[in-house]
């Protein structure tokens, strides 16, 4: 089922990574430009081994409050376990620009 995360500047769709396969492949392999974004719940690390390009990424706790961002985080990475976190969010570049850490973000259907 697709969402939608609503921000102030845009509205990305997002694709929540339930299974094994959707989980493990991610934005791996992907050359067109990233447009989307996809959630990884239950995930506290995440790689961007097999990309090529780079994605910014939101780390939430269980009640999506921001713990961490990360703007253009770079192929080829690793983003180690966060104490706390629950929702990985992978976006395309220049989407979390007006977000803050402690900012709460909600998905609609």
């Amino acid at each position: 089922m697709k969402y939608q995360l609503k921000l102030p500047n845009q509205t990305i769709g997002i694709e929540f990574c339930h299974t094994f396969g959707k989980r493990l492949l991610g934005f791996m392999f992907q050359r067109k430009r990233i447009t989307t974004g996809k959630c990884f719940p239950n995930c506290r690390s995440i790689h961007t081994c097999f990309m090529f390009q780079k994605i910014d990424i939101i780390v939430c706790d269980k009640d999506m409050r921001i713990l961490k961002l990360k703007k253009e985080f770079p192929i080829y990475h690793i983003l180690f376990p966060i104490q706390g976190a629950y929702y990985i969010l992978e976006l395309p570049l220049g989407s979390i620009d007006s977000l803050k850490v402690g900012n709460f973000i909600h998905l609609e259907k």
